[in-house]
């Protein structure tokens, strides 16, 4: 049970490089990949998780393998989150930086395409936030989490 077929450094440095790998195919991925979960993005996430796990452990069965992974992310998580935090270049690198939609009634040309967000999907976004349509809108943006932020012209 707690025998592994591998040293221990081995699982942190898997686990450390199946996360950074991820982070970085997410971030070419684009904004909107995550940033609403649709069932097809559950089922991505779950194929993923079941395809790294070999990556992460190899054929090890012992309980202390997979745990020393999860460790490793976990801290590179929280190495990175605190980069992120005092670097504002590393956070841009990290996270990306928001991106206009809409501005003064108008959708920007083209940029629904770059973002691969659909014509339906930003009126959507606009119904949920008690918008008729994109005539009402003073500014729209995807942030950098992929969520859509809109702002309602006054008056």
């Amino acid at each position: 049970m707690f025998d592994l077929t591998l040293p221990w450094w081995e699982f942190a440095v898997r686990g450390a490089a199946c996360y950074l790998g991820l982070l970085i195919l997410l971030r070419l991925a684009g904004k909107r990949s995550f940033g609403e979960m649709s069932p097809f993005d559950i089922v991505v996430l779950i194929l993923v998780g079941g395809g790294l796990r070999s990556a992460m452990v190899g054929k090890d069965a012992s309980l202390l393998g997979p745990f020393i992974c999860v460790a490793a992310i976990i801290a590179l998580d929280k190495l990175l989150s605190y980069i992120a935090a005092v670097s504002p270049t590393f956070d841009a690198l990290l996270e990306g930086r928001s991106a206009l939609l809409a501005r003064n009634g108008e959708i920007l040309p083209g940029v629904l395409r770059r973002h691969c967000i659909s014509k339906s999907a930003f009126e959507r976004e606009l119904r949920k936030h008690e918008l008729h349509g994109v005539a009402e809108v003073a500014e729209a943006r995807i942030e950098a989490n992929g969520r859509v932020s809109v702002f309602k012209k006054a008056g």
